[in-house]
């Protein structure tokens, strides 16, 4: 048995990974910690898992203002010191990190403590922690066909994003039926990420009675703070009512990716993965302000392997004629799945708990067994 550390808190797309990893590491025999933010979405999120161990810990994102360089740098002083006392009292055999300000801190001080750390980059473009800290790794997991620069192939690995274990795909019309929608129609999915997106919102609220007229129902997640929930009911065009259910926040994604004819998105790695899992087609739409404007790579990607398209923000006024004739294809939307089994295939769960495991060997083989700190 070994203990790990897990650092993966800030948004829904760091943190899911961590929580796969953390129970498959769980599954072998293995400790695990999970350093996450004091944002609410992590803790609604953890919530759901009483089994794990959560540690919410300080910090907070970098921004070229004075005002947040101010506030950041206080910020991480006590997020360098918490992790400091976290790892004495823990002595982890290796220390995880899924990118963004929560992974700093503990990869830092796992460098000073001496202790193995890893870093696992899920987007196309790779975010600036991992880019900075990956020196400091002994595994930077990457998407395949991704490098960085200074970091060498040994240390490299090619995996994509862990999944929890309850995504998988559920029957369709089970699925919509314990949602709240009629379980032989047509179905589009709005998902606007952990924090909702407004531009999807305006669409969906100026669209939804021309999709109904079509006989297509809605489930829209609008993201805490963006609406109230509600059940709205427009007519299709033979006179039956037709649901449009909008929620602010929703830990339902296997049963709304499965529930989906079409899901239209973001496109963070995180969704990208469980859109995978859950064979449900996607139009996405990049977020435009993403750092490194990394969501357009994923979407690029994701359009080529064959698994959806690909809307700009910019071309919303579109979006309705793509979705009404992806929704009109059934021959169309299933060469759309048959590329989403496809791109199934690999398991990057396993081979990261299998590489995980033997870096903690080889350091208890080093160690003799004791954990050590660094001079």
């Amino acid at each position: 048995m070994s203990r790990f550390v897990i650092s993966c808190g800030g948004t829904g797309g760091h943190l899911s990974p961590g929580i796969a990893l953390a129970e498959g590491l769980r599954a072998r025999g293995h400790e695990t910690t999970l350093l996450i933010s004091r944002k609410q979405i992590d803790a609604r999120l953890s919530a759901k898992y009483p089994h794990l161990k959560f540690a919410p810990m300080p910090g907070r994102g970098w921004a070229w203002h004075p005002v947040a360089i101010a506030r950041f740098v206080p910020a991480q002083l006590r997020a360098l010191w918490f992790c400091l006392r976290l790892l004495r009292t823990v002595r982890p055999a290796a220390v995880i990190g899924f990118g963004g300000f929560t992974s700093a801190s503990p990869l830092l001080v796992a460098a000073l403590l001496g202790i193995p750390a890893a870093l696992h980059e899920s987007n196309r473009v790779p975010g600036r922690a991992v880019r900075l800290l990956g020196r400091l790794a002994r595994r930077v997991y990457l998407p395949l066909g991704i490098a960085i620069a200074g970091i060498g192939g040994g240390a490299t690995r090619h995996a994509g994003l862990p999944v929890r274990r309850e995504i998988t795909r559920h029957d369709p019309a089970a699925a919509r039926a314990a949602l709240g929608l009629e379980p032989q129609r047509r179905t589009l999915v709005v998902l606007g990420g952990s924090q909702g997106a407004s531009a999807l919102n305006t669409w969906v609220r100026a669209e939804h009675a021309a999709l109904a007229r079509a006989g297509v129902q809605l489930f829209v997640v609008t993201g805490p703070g963006k609406g109230a929930a509600e059940t709205l009911t427009c007519p299709a065009a033979d006179g039956a009512p037709v649901r449009a259910i909008f929620e602010p926040f929703s830990d339902r994604m296997a049963e709304l990716m499965s529930a989906a004819d079409l899901v239209v998105s973001r496109a963070g790695a995180g969704t990208l993965a469980e859109l995978i899992r859950c064979g449900a087609p996607a139009v996405l739409v990049p977020y435009p302000k993403a750092a490194d404007d990394h969501q357009r790579a994923n979407a690029e990607h994701f359009a080529r392997e064959g698994g959806g398209v690909v809307v700009a923000q910019t071309e919303l006024v579109r979006l309705t004629g793509v979705v009404l004739a992806l929704l009109g294809s059934e021959a169309g939307l299933e060469k759309l799945r048959a590329a989403l089994r496809r791109m199934d295939r690999a398991d990057p769960l396993e081979l990261m708990l299998t590489d995980l495991e033997e870096i903690a060997a080889g350091e208890r083989r080093l160690n003799g067994g004791a954990w050590v700190m660094a001079a």
